[in-house]
């Protein structure tokens, strides 16, 4: 399975624009990008591409540092200020692959169990829901309806049986992750370059049958995204506590 990983980002809402990029935190002891490297290797990835773009020079250091050999590659997005549909269509070489794509973004603290989770699922394309939503307009939410995904998004309206929060991680098979590729290249070919790439995945989402998605539940697993000053401080003091009691030996 090749891994996709979203890097490029400046974290606007943490540090302005001005700290380091959020795959470089340092929490515990570790860097969030070391953690993400550690437990992909361990858990058999055979390729992981990263797209940079903020900073790549500092993220290459790490990489340098690590020393995790020439199973991860970068793919330098020239445009990182723009919305994070950009940096995924950056990378679509890994979606028109033609195979099994595992796709995350760079800012998440998370139990190694999440991952696990996914990978051991049966549905070859794969969304994560966390039942435990907290209230507002930031988390994206997966919405189910008779155990199907019938919405996602961070404004999602309608009547459903479950929303639940997404942690940003997706497991596709070639056919869907190709799909997804042409839906990024029309967003940046339409001049929309500006937004989230939750949208392309929506659009794909929705005109699959229903049956072409699963979703895995992992309520109760810690993890958090990391998008604000409390952010950071609640993955440093809450969730990096519970994530040590099963933190990973490291491979390298």
């Amino acid at each position: 399975m090749h891994a996709i990983m979203l890097a490029a980002g400046r974290g606007m809402r943490l540090s302005a624009g001005n700290g380091p990029p959020k795959a470089l935190l340092e929490i515990g002891g570790k860097t969030l990008l070391r953690r993400h490297v550690e437990g992909l290797a361990i858990q058999g990835i055979d390729r992981l591409t990263i797209v940079v773009g903020y900073q790549a020079d500092a993220i290459h250091a790490e990489l340098a540092a690590i020393g995790a050999g020439d199973w991860i590659e970068t793919v330098f997005n020239p445009r990182f200020t723009e919305g994070a549909v950009v940096s995924l269509w950056a990378g679509r070489h890994v979606l028109q692959g033609g195979g099994d794509v595992l796709f995350m973004d760079a800012d998440v603290l998370y139990d190694p169990a999440v991952l696990r989770v996914l990978l051991a699922s049966p549905h070859r394309n794969c969304f994560l829901i966390d039942r435990d939503l907290e209230p507002g307009l930031e988390p994206v939410k997966l919405c189910l309806r008779g155990g199907r995904i019938v919405e996602f998004g961070k404004i999602v309206e309608g009547d459903f049986e479950v929303v639940g929060e997404w942690p940003g991680f997706l497991r596709l098979d070639a056919g869907i992750a190709a799909k997804l590729a042409a839906a990024t290249a029309a967003y940046v070919s339409a001049g929309r370059g500006s937004e989230p790439y939750e949208p392309a995945m929506r659009d794909v989402l929705l005109a699959e049958p229903p049956d072409r998605f699963g979703c895995e539940d992992i309520t109760g697993l810690p993890w958090i995204e990391i998008d604000t000053p409390d952010d950071l401080r609640r993955a440093r003091d809450e969730i990096a506590p519970r994530v040590a009691a099963t933190a990973l030996v490291s491979p390298f």
